[in-house]
């Protein structure tokens, strides 16, 4: 089936601004930490861990570690959620869009 020209433009774009999202949302590089910088994670855009620093102190204590890890990685995916949603709303809002539609 044939589409309008103006909806197959409407449709390139949008699958050019998918792309564009998406290639954004990779480049996403966030750093977060826990028990005031023992532990420290990077995490990209996808939610894959880049690194993780944990300070030989810290080690000691099992159940302390565990605790400090899983809040560096909960605080991590939580920065790369924000990002991201930062980066497509300020690509939605030029839409024109209604308000709440973001």
């Amino acid at each position: 089936m044939k589409m309008p020209g103006n909806m197959q433009n409407m449709m390139k774009q949008a699958q050019q601004m998918q792309q564009k999202m998406q290639e954004q949302v990779a480049a996403i590089r966030v750093e977060a930490s826990a028990g005031g910088g023992m532990i420290t994670v990077k995490m990209d855009g996808h939610k894959n861990v880049l690194g993780v620093k944990i300070d030989p102190e810290v080690a000691g204590d099992v159940e302390m570690l565990q605790d400090m890890v899983m809040a560096a990685f909960n605080e991590a995916a939580k920065k790369v959620d924000d990002e991201a949603q930062a980066k497509m709303g300020g690509m939605l809002s030029g839409l024109g869009l209604p308000p709440g539609m973001l």
